[in-house]
């Protein structure tokens, strides 16, 4: 078995605050350089924007590599690194992690689950339409609409068969790569975040983005620790879901008039 796979499975509660910790303070730090550019665009009276179409770009450009250098090893089969890492976690998380702590954690994975996301999308998407935010309801209704065809042609595309995950908390038929749930929420948070950074004042911006990066690294995150997803499902999950956030926010902000909210 993988020696760090192994280490990882022991330290896996602790790794995960950490990891959970360390994306929050990413996003904060996000959050005051695009502040400060901002500032500096409202100075020089120019349109002020959540996404400049140069860090669009490059974004998505290296979430489609960091994709396609992913798949490219999951198609490979079992004999590559990646595939050999992910059975050794797996094997080592299902050894490990206590029974009450799994279920715990199945209580906490159902924040991406469709029957969560899909009513709340419908609330979203008619609160935007009666307000007449039209043009951040049709972005929404894009953005979410997609997460299905795309996350489920991907799993067609390359029918990857889950990690044994017999505890009973979570039972997933489905293929398993990339993971449906990593997708959607980075979808599904990241659009609501974009939405209310359109929507709410300046002094609520941190508190949206922190939330936001939180509930999607708890949601991807335990569909490794349940062994329902391999770890580079999770990856390309966000990955893959991520670039077609990028593209959805790319679209409203400049393919259009940016919708107006609260200005600072």
């Amino acid at each position: 078995m993988d020696p760090m796979a192994e280490w990882i499975a022991a330290h896996a509660l602790r790794l995960w605050a950490f990891l959970l910790l360390l994306a929050v303070l990413a996003g904060d730090l996000a959050w005051q350089r695009n502040a400060r550019w901002q500032h500096r665009a409202l100075a020089g009276n120019q349109t002020r924007t959540v996404l400049r179409w140069q860090v669009g770009l490059i974004l998505l450009l290296a979430l489609t590599l960091l994709f396609l250098a992913i798949a490219a090893a999951v198609a490979g089969g079992r004999a590559g690194e990646l595939a050999r890492f992910d059975a050794g976690l797996a094997e080592s998380l299902r050894a490990q992690l206590p029974l009450p702590v799994l279920r715990g954690i199945a209580a906490i994975t159902h924040l991406g689950d469709l029957w969560w996301i899909a009513p709340a999308a419908v609330v979203v998407a008619a609160f935007l339409l009666l307000r007449r935010h039209w043009q951040l309801a049709g972005v929404w209704m894009v953005a979410l609409l997609g997460i299905m065809p795309i996350n489920g042609g991907l799993k067609a595309l390359f029918r990857r068969v889950r990690p044994l995950h017999d505890h009973g908390f979570v039972v997933e038929p489905g293929w398993s790569f990339p993971s449906g749930h990593a997708f959607g929420s980075i979808v599904f948070y990241g659009m609501l975040a974009y939405v209310l950074l359109r929507l709410l004042p300046p002094r609520f911006h941190r508190a949206v983005i922190a939330a936001a990066v939180l509930l999607v690294g708890v949601v991807g995150l335990s569909r490794v620790l349940l062994q329902v997803h391999y770890f580079s499902d999770v990856v390309a999950g966000y990955a893959a879901g991520a670039a077609w956030l990028v593209l959805c926010i790319g679209a409203a902000e400049h393919l259009g008039k940016p919708a107006t909210g609260v200005q600072s």
